[in-house]
């Protein structure tokens, strides 16, 4: 596993950390939520990391 994907999936698990302690996630919804934080993240970094001309295109 890369340095990129520790990272987003160390962000991805904080982030539903701090969901479930404000009540926001339970276990019957943790393996929706939890896919579909990882999957916002990564889609933020990937749109992050292209180059200039590739997003205004």
């Amino acid at each position: 596993m890369g340095s990129m994907d520790e990272q987003i999936l160390r962000t991805t698990k904080e982030m539903v950390v701090k969901f479930i302690e404000v009540g926001r996630v339970s276990p019957t919804t943790f393996e929706d939520i939890f896919k579909n934080v990882y999957r916002t993240v990564c889609e933020a970094v990937e749109e992050n990391s292209l180059p200039k001309e590739k997003k205004e295109g």
